[in-house]
């Protein structure tokens, strides 16, 4: 992953040399000796970490700070004050105005290596986070390609999904993993014909053959990865579609042979699939909704679930309310 250049910001040449000193052998520098143009070098430059003084004259480092962290395109990158102002006021106002760290003056080379390195490691820690995050997005949205779903669904039961393992005792951590997952459970539907997909009517027995392979199809592509968020994605393609009672597919797995992850993200997936207009169908009443999930409660889906989907309706009906008012506001944008 690239890394752009280290913006070192100070009026005084000495300060400036020492740092050029000390970190030139490892990174980029480019250079700024006042606040002013610490602003212009950061939207030039694109830096990934800057280093700023604060007391220069004109407009000081906690100013340029505030203005850099107030500007979209410099908002994200981290400053680290380097400056003899070291009592706890001083500090705690840099952070008050966006500074990550501090170095104080007179700095010490070896100091400055390891609290450079240590921001430029969170950095590209952030950056893989979010590369993961647009590839999850990207699969979850190749899955729905040609699929009759539309807007957020996949989202919105994501959402349901992990409303549902929080209540079934799941941890936060692995919450937030199932919540990041769930999006993925059809991405083996890009295998799948549009034809099949976007059928208006009922499948015949022959296009049902070919539906049903999407669970292999998806558990196909997203098991080649060892990330956790992949793997746990990979059971639920594969899984979604299995039922309590073992009358599912593509293995006809029941009960507890199921994943609890897959018995959660069969239950959210159904429970908005129900509550959304499709071109086959109008989205079914909220009581009709839920008489039905009740009634496959033991057949369709674990009545353990059952009885926590009854207890959380409320949250699940505001998580609804949230998500629906997003997509109405996107398409009013449109």
């Amino acid at each position: 992953m690239a890394v752009g250049p280290i913006l070192v910001v100070d009026d005084e040449p000495l300060n400036l040399d020492a740092i050029r000193e000390a970190l030139k052998a490892s990174y980029r520098l480019v250079f700024a000796t006042s606040g002013s143009d610490a602003l212009a070098a950061a939207r030039r430059h694109k830096p990934s970490l800057i280093l700023l003084d604060i007391q220069m004259p004109g407009m000081d480092g906690y100013e340029a700070c505030r203005q850099l962290k107030a500007d979209p395109r410099t908002a994200a990158i981290p400053v680290v004050f380097v400056t003899s102002l070291s009592e706890t006021p001083d500090e705690t106002y840099g952070f008050q105005v966006g500074a990550v760290d501090y170095i104080t003056k007179p700095i010490h080379p070896a100091i400055v290596q390891a609290r450079v390195a240590n921001q430029l490691n969170l950095v590209r820690a952030s950056e893989l986070e979010q590369s993961h995050r647009d590839a999850i997005s990207m699969l979850g949205e190749a899955g729905h390609f040609n699929d009759t779903d539309t807007g957020l669904h996949i989202w919105r039961m994501a959402a349901y999904a992990r409303a549902i393992a929080a209540a079934a005792g799941w941890s936060e951590e692995a919450c937030a993993l199932l919540e990041l997952a769930a999006p993925m459970h059809d991405t083996g539907k890009i295998g799948i014909p549009g034809t099949v997909l976007r059928k208006p009517g009922k499948l015949d027995a022959d296009e049902w053959v070919v539906m049903r392979t999407h669970t292999t199809i998806g558990h196909e592509i997203l098991s080649k990865s060892k990330a956790p968020v992949f793997q746990l994605a990979a059971e639920l393609a594969l899984r979604h579609h299995e039922k309590w009672d073992g009358s599912g597919y593509p293995d006809g797995l029941a009960g507890t042979a199921i994943p609890e992850s897959a018995r959660i993200v069969a239950l959210a997936d159904v429970f908005d699939a129900l509550t959304m207009k499709r071109p086959y169908k109008d989205a079914w009443p909220m009581e009709r909704v839920i008489r039905f999930v009740e009634e496959n409660s033991g057949t369709h889906f674990e009545p353990r679930l059952i009885e926590i989907f009854t207890a959380i309706l409320p949250q699940l009906l505001q998580i609804k309310e949230t998500w629906d008012a997003r997509e109405n506001a996107t398409e009013t944008q449109t």
